[in-house]
């Protein structure tokens, strides 16, 4: 599972074969068919397997704003995987990607649920005057994937926290008294 993981990171999922990914992980190509029926199997299973890595932002003890800066924090230790996404959701535009609608009901999910974390903080007063929950969400996800990107080419220059934490204080209210 880990060479596959690096193989689509590295090459992209076309690219890859299931022959290469059994060489790099010292097994045979028997080995990987016996336990995925094709590429597009062990495919899913990696995207499973950083599904299981790390839960998207949404729901828990702290506020949104700070859950989202841990989350990025965190995403920062495991580059790979940032660049496994990168690669394959830029790949899986192409409607027939088999990870096309992964991809797509993802970025869905996490504009609903996104939308919905703002559309709390607008009740409470939160959000800034004119800023639109759904718009906040669109762009907070742009931003997150966008700044990943970034980082992936200037790690010394870029920093996805600080950028999502400023993205935070330009649409939150840090005055709750207004």
């Amino acid at each position: 599972m880990l060479e596959a993981f690096r193989q689509f990171s590295v090459h992209g999922y076309r690219t890859s074969s299931l022959r290469d990914i059994a060489a790099a992980a010292g097994v045979s190509l028997s080995s990987i068919q016996h336990h995925f029926a094709d590429k597009e199997g062990l495919l899913l299973a990696v995207l499973d397997y950083r599904d299981e890595l790390g839960a998207d932002p949404v729901g828990g003890v702290e506020r949104f704003d700070e859950r989202v800066v841990a989350r990025a924090r965190e995403n920062l230790k495991t580059p790979g995987i940032i660049a496994l996404f990168t690669v394959l959701s830029a790949e899986a535009v192409a409607e027939d990607h088999p990870a096309h609608g992964y991809f797509a009901e993802r970025q869905e999910r996490l504009r609903r649920e996104f939308t919905g974390e703002f559309e709390q903080l607008s009740a409470a007063g939160r959000l800034r005057d004119g800023v639109h929950p759904a718009d906040a969400a669109r762009l907070l996800l742009s931003l997150w994937e966008g700044v990943q990107l970034q980082w992936l080419y200037a790690p010394d220059r870029v920093d996805p926290a600080s950028d999502l934490t400023a993205f935070f204080e330009t649409v939150l209210r840090t005055d709750l008294s207004v």
